[in-house]
């Protein structure tokens, strides 16, 4: 295997110098359009962490950004790397008191903000909450004043002398491989979000086996709809590109008219995503008005992906290849994934087998154990939360349940707290939810266990529907008992205009009852 930079300063400087002219950023979302080619993006962080340094960010100090996709967002994060901090993102719907938590958890000093953006103001949430904080504004919208409590980005940038720039050079060539390149925290869907130490070698371990298995090169285009706060547009998406030199095209508001108009335009060649992304396009009745023949790679992965979306992608979209993949943020996002040689059934049904550097097998109660080169330092300042998690042999536990087949190829079942006993039997919601989504007209399915007196629980399953759709409680049922055991079949049906979500996008099932 190719050796890779194992820091992410060290990979900026390789793109710089592979590709000096080739486009790394292209972002029309703001007014003047930024075209920014690796050259350029390398001086524009080196001045942001030049300008870091000034403000009194030291080796191993926290920054955090709240901030939806833009241009902004790689330059700050490659930045604060490159200054030798660490990265904290926070998720751009967080409430106030959310992202405050995070802060003061994680003991950031300093905040790039944005403004008004979308009905919300979080430069000003956090100039009223008096945080203390350094706060740097990402002026999404330039005519907008920036409060005199924080520093606009021009104002923070500067124009550094060339002192300042080499002592900027300085940190980053002493970045190692097993410092803190991150910290993020989990979406909480079981509890209080937990913080997940990352190093340098095993976010760039897993950018890198991400992008070598979609064949990426400094030809692709990536359209960036997953947020960059997250693993799947940060170190699937960021990190991938500088590694080997794609044009970034950020995406700050996703709507399917919005991504496909953005594909057509740009030609973009890959376009990662959640299933409820692809869905809304393949749905939607003015996908035939854009081109998207440009479009060469699509990944998506979840728990739950529906295997008719697969195959609709593969079908309906035409794209010569779709990887389902498996991850989470306690492994940087890369546990497993599908290969572009994998046959049609391979995708549809599994999440492939292990990245190189990791290994997978199947513990107790059936849940996924995973271990490697990109499993995390620990969670932030929570010694019994990490124990528990990582055995003493290194196995990470995932909390997921799965199966592997004889090639290796892992088939996520469900969450194990998830799973209900039905009259003594263990119910999976994920098989009964991949079921119930080949109904015609459904949307998104949602099964959780609800009490029952002479069961002790039972399904029931919310839905969310197509308009027009011809579904009733009836027909799922019926549709249920055609294709489940008896103790599988939901005993009710409730149809939903939307799921509860979490700041991540992930369902929250503790709200349904």
């Amino acid at each position: 295997m190719e050796e890779y930079p194992t820091t992410t300063p060290a990979a900026l400087n390789r793109a710089a110098e592979r590709w000096p002219d080739g486009a790394a950023v292209v972002d029309h979302q703001w007014g003047d359009p930024v075209t920014l080619t690796w050259a350029d993006l390398r001086n524009r962080v080196r001045e942001f962490a030049a300008a870091l340094v000034n403000y009194g960010v030291a080796h191993g100090d926290r920054v955090a950004i709240w901030a939806p996709n833009s241009y902004h967002w790689p330059i700050a994060a490659l930045g604060v790397h490159y200054a030798g901090g660490v990265l904290v993102p926070l998720n751009s719907r967080y409430t106030l008191t959310e992202a405050v938590d995070i802060i003061d958890r994680s003991g950031a000093r300093t905040v790039v903000v944005a403004g008004a953006f979308l009905g919300t103001d979080h430069l000003a949430d956090l100039v009223g909450a008096h945080t203390g904080r350094t706060l740097i504004r990402a002026p999404l919208d330039s005519a907008q004043p920036c409060p005199p409590s924080a520093i606009d980005w021009p104002d923070f940038v500067g124009s550094p002398s060339t002192a300042d720039l080499a002592v900027a050079d300085d940190r980053a060539d002493a970045v190692a491989p097993d410092d803190l390149s991150d910290i993020l925290f989990t979406s909480g869907t079981t509890g209080l979000p937990k913080g997940v130490l990352a190093e340098h070698r095993h976010t760039m371990a897993g950018a890198y086996g991400w992008a070598s298995n979609g064949e990426m090169t400094d030809a692709d285009r990536y359209l960036m709809a997953n947020p960059f706060f997250h693993t799947f547009g940060y170190k699937a998406g960021i990190l991938p590109c500088v590694l080997f030199g794609s044009t970034m095209l950020p995406l700050a508001v996703y709507s399917p008219t919005e991504a496909m108009k953005l594909v057509a335009a740009q030609r973009a060649t890959i376009f990662p995503g959640a299933p409820t992304i692809f869905q809304t396009i393949l749905d939607d009745p003015a996908r035939t008005e854009h081109d998207l023949s440009s479009l060469r790679l699509i990944v998506t992965g979840a728990t739950i992906v529906p295997v008719v979306l697969v195959e609709r992608l593969q079908t309906d979209l035409g794209v010569d290849t779709v990887i389902t993949a498996y991850g989470q943020t306690e492994t940087s996002g890369f546990i497993t994934t599908c290969r572009p040689d994998d046959d049609d059934v391979t995708v549809a049904t599994t999440c492939g087998r292990a990245y190189p550097g990791m290994e997978v097998r199947i513990g107790e109660q059936g849940e996924v154990l995973a271990r490697g080169r990109m499993v995390m330092r620990g969670y932030l300042d929570d010694p019994d939360a990490t124990a528990s998690t990582i055995d003493p042999d290194g196995w990470l536990h995932t909390g997921d349940v799965g199966t592997l087949d004889d090639r290796g190829n892992l088939k996520i079942t469900d969450r194990l707290k998830d799973m209900y006993i039905c009259g003594g039997f263990n119910v999976y919601p994920a098989e009964v939810e991949q079921t119930l989504s080949r109904i015609l007209g459904v949307t998104e399915v949602a099964v959780i266990g609800v009490d029952d007196d002479r069961l002790g629980e039972v399904g029931r399953a919310y839905l969310t529907l197509l308009p027009d759709a011809d579904v009733t409680e009836a027909s799922v049922v019926a549709y249920a008992k055609e294709h489940l055991a008896n103790f599988k079949v939901p005993r009710s049906v409730v149809v939903v205009d939307a799921l509860p979500r979490n700041a991540s996008g992930k369902i929250l099932k503790r709200e349904l009852t």
